[in-house]
């Protein structure tokens, strides 16, 4: 799918607070680049990862998005190049753009490389740092 963001700056490249985003607000960057995630408290980073982004067949959305929804855990399952997929226990999901997440990964270690459908995969420990640090509204930025 080809999503569209709400917002985008394309101004902002990283290390940058983006605008609008208060001197102590909680913010998330997800640099598709490095692949890395910082998590911000106004210009201080406070938690920094590794993340597998999505291949260039399933790109993860760019732009500044707002966490929307939360699940502690989740089951994920759905239909990709004609195979099914069924993930249980999908840890500390957090919804940014319509079906696009920042989650724990436990079913790779190959942190560093694109290798998702599009989610931010995180390492499950780095996945529920984040779970707990980060809120509903809390400002995903994700750039190249």
């Amino acid at each position: 799918p080809t999503a569209q963001p709400t917002f985008t700056s394309p101004d902002y490249t990283s290390d940058t607070r983006p605008f609008g985003v208060s001197a102590y607000e909680r913010w998330i960057d997800v640099n598709l680049t490095t692949q890395s995630l910082t998590a911000y408290e106004g210009d201080t980073a406070v938690f920094t990862a590794l993340v597998s982004s999505g291949t260039w067949d399933y790109p993860t959305v760019t732009g500044q998005f707002r966490i929307w929804l939360r699940f502690e855990s989740q089951t994920m399952n759905g239909r990709l190049l004609g195979y099914d997929y069924f993930l249980e226990d999908v840890p500390y999901v957090m919804y940014f753009f319509e079906d696009y997440a920042i989650h724990g990964a436990y079913w790779h270690n190959n942190f560093g490389t694109p290798m998702s459908h599009g989610c931010v995969n995180v390492a499950p420990t780095d996945a529920g740092w984040l779970y707990d640090w980060a809120s509903l509204g809390t400002l995903v930025n994700v750039h190249y």
